[in-house]
Order: C-alpha cells, then structure tokens, then sequence
C-alpha cells in the first residue's frame, strides 16, 4: 500500500496534507537567499521580486486545493515563512489566507468567464452580478 504520492508536484497522503506541507516549508531554506541579497544592498522592489518568485510561486503553488484541509498548526509554520520573508524585505506581503482567497477568487473567475469550461455552469450569479 503506497502511504503517499507526488502527482503534478503536490503530495497526497490520506488527504492529510502533512507531506505536502513539510515539502512546502523548505521554502524557508530560500529564505537564506533573501537574506543574502539584503546584505548586498539589493532594492526592495527586487527583494520582492526574488520573493514573489522563488518563495511565494513555490507556497501557493495549488493552494485552492489543499489550504482548506490544513491544520492550524500546519497554516501557523507556513505563514511564518511569509512572515520572515516580510521582515527580511521590509514591507508588507499578503498573508497566506489572502493569497488562498484571492487565487480562489481568481480561479471562480476564470471559470464563469470560459463557457467551455466543464465547471461554468455550477456557477450562477446573483441578480445584482455581483456574486
């Protein structure tokens, strides 16, 4: 019997998510080369760029799919991630459940929009269009 399994770089263990969440915090060893990159002096809009695409592109990497089923615990070290991040560059970076919220809302988005997508039509909008 197979414990768990990676499938399109996401780890599936009895929908516990506990893999996929110890294979996402080794974002924090990139955290290293943030830090580097500050002690060179690097502007803070290229600090953001590093982590926007090293760091953020690897913990929000499916996370409409396993955000919701993480345990507190599991949210907690993956936000102190985003924290340490947030503290080597010096500004504000949106937090995890933002980013889980907006991809979401992204994703809802560009389904209503795609008539040929197979989930269109379990998506009604209300009278007002607004949801």
């Amino acid at each position: 019997m197979v414990a768990d399994f990676r499938f399109l770089g996401v780890y599936i263990e009895d929908l516990t998510w506990s893999v996929n969440t110890s294979e996402l915090l080794k974002a924090q060893q990139r955290l290293h080369f943030l830090r580097v990159l500050r002690k060179n002096n690097i502007t803070q809009r290229l600090l953001v760029s590093f982590y926007q695409c090293s760091i953020k592109s690897l913990l929000t990497y499916c996370i409409c799919v396993w955000y919701t089923i993480c345990t507190v615990a599991q949210r907690k070290a993956l936000q102190r991630v985003i924290n340490t991040a947030q503290k080597i560059i010096g500004c504000p970076l949106l937090t995890l459940e933002e980013l889980h919220s907006s991809r979401c809302l992204k994703k809802t988005q560009n389904i209503i929009k795609d008539t040929s997508q197979p989930g269109h039509y379990q998506f009604e909008l209300l009278p007002s269009g607004r949801r």
